[in-house]
């Protein structure tokens, strides 16, 4: 496995340069959300990171655990690389019309607009559940999930990341890779939302121009993420999802 999970700056990179992402997520009943995604995108070598929420709890949060991020009210006046939406803002996420962008990453609710969505690239996260709840059935085993994850993101002209034990990515071009580093360690509440916001980041900074290489900078994220958390579980038992944002610089370095 390639582990070139971060793009090398070059010497005149600035802030803009390698990569801008927008984050909407959290909502007062699920806060921890926020910081997650958000934990994740700023640790995916993009430059630039927005989070956005009406709820001023909420921003407030973010911006007081990281204050390198730019939080504010609405969409209006964002223009970025990469959004990420979705992790645990079951209300927001129906209700956001984004601006155009390269990059969409969706997760939970907002996976409903992947055929909405006005983006080159859309990007969706679901588990098994969830892809039900598309309306898409699950085969069995590896050999049946990846045919789903294919179906689906040929359906949805997306790509699919159909997470659970050997996570499955799929391009509607027809490539589908599938993880073979996470384990039950992944199995916490939080590590999608960590991961939702890894991908977008990666993906704003690696700026991959067609559907099968985004499916490569994505998977460099499933890796890393799961790489994390095994690094965590090392020292750590059990672990939760902030102890693999924790690690995640940790596993970034290689």
């Amino acid at each position: 496995m390639e582990k070139n999970f971060i793009k090398k700056l070059s010497k005149n990179s600035h802030k803009y340069s390698h990569g801008t992402v927008a984050v909407v997520a959290g909502s007062p009943e699920y806060l921890g959300a926020a910081l997650l995604s958000v934990g994740g995108a700023r640790r995916g070598g993009a430059g630039y990171i927005n989070f956005i929420s009406p709820d001023q709890i909420t921003r407030n949060l973010v911006v007081s655990a990281y204050p390198d991020v730019v939080v504010q009210e609405s969409i209006k006046g964002v223009d970025v690389d990469a959004w990420v939406i979705g992790p645990g803002s079951p209300k927001l996420a129906r209700r956001f019309a984004i601006p155009f962008s390269k990059y969409a990453v969706l997760d939970s609710v907002a996976m409903n607009l992947a055929e909405r969505i006005h983006a080159d690239f859309v990007v969706i996260t679901p588990h098994e559940g969830e892809a039900r709840d598309l309306g898409f059935h699950i085969g069995e085993g590896d050999e049946g999930r990846q045919k789903s994850a294919l179906e689906m993101a040929r359906a949805l002209n997306c790509v699919v990341v159909l997470k659970g034990y050997h996570t499955v990515v799929a391009s509607p071009e027809g490539l589908v890779v599938q993880d073979e580093l996470g384990g039950p360690e992944l199995a916490t509440a939080g590590t999608g939302d960590i991961l939702a916001g890894l991908i977008g980041s990666m993906l704003a900074s690696w700026n991959p121009g067609n559907f099968n290489d985004v499916v490569v900078v994505v998977f460099k994220a499933i890796s890393a993420h799961a790489l994390a958390a095994q690094t965590a579980a090392n020292d750590l038992r059990p672990i939760t999802s902030s102890d693999i944002l924790k690690y995640l610089p940790i596993t970034l370095r290689q």
